[in-house]
């Protein structure tokens, strides 16, 4: 009765080892989606909840550099509002500015500055528009336009206009190189001339 109890008593060892084996190696297994709440699928859509805004969307592909992405967003964000604002053409002009569309991006925010009540913002930018055509005395009349309406306190505006003065000095003496200067992308929407160095 010995020798037959000895395979058993081996053998339930084993099999308690095995069984410990496995619940430690289980233990150390990825974590195991929990079905009962979402399934084992990605949850889907809300469609309850409020998209962000178009505008919202167009600043933020500017200020990323995807320029024609941002058209289409703002032209988006005009059929959701019916129409044309100043915002929008705004922010159609400074997509165009980007793309070196610089006849279009005078349309629009010229239409942004005239058509509704103008921003210093909005001002700004089509300066740098007027100063990237050349046109450097008008361009220097709509910064300080931006400059009074914003109440001096726009470090970007009041370097504009610094320079738009400083362009418009030199001019009279010595011929200004066209490359010397440059336009840089500052915040969501607006653009600082720089001298190139």
């Amino acid at each position: 009765m010995s020798k037959l109890a000895k395979p058993t008593m081996i053998t339930g060892i084993r099999a308690g080892c095995a069984l410990i084996l496995a619940l430690a190696v289980s233990a150390c297994g990825e974590p195991r989606i929990d079905a009962s709440q979402t399934g084992p699928f990605a949850p889907g859509i809300d469609r309850r909840a409020q998209g962000v805004d178009g505008v919202e969307v167009g600043h933020r592909l500017i200020a990323a550099g995807e320029f024609e992405l941002a058209i289409r967003s703002f032209n988006r964000a005009a059929l959701d509002r019916g129409g044309f604002d100043a915002e929008i053409l705004s922010g159609l002009g400074t997509a165009n500015l980007g793309l070196g569309r610089l006849n279009q991006a005078e349309k629009l925010l010229r239409r942004a500055t005239t058509e509704f009540d103008p921003y210093p913002e909005d001002l700004n930018n089509l300066g740098v528009v007027l100063m990237e055509r050349g046109e450097t005395f008008e361009a220097i009349q709509i910064f300080r336009k931006a400059f009074a309406l914003d109440d001096g306190e726009s470090t970007l505006i009041r370097d504009n206009l610094r320079l738009a003065l400083a362009k418009s000095e030199n001019s009279a003496t010595v011929e200004i190189n066209e490359n010397q200067y440059k336009l840089v992308r500052r915040g969501s929407s607006d653009f600082l001339i720089r001298t190139a160095s």
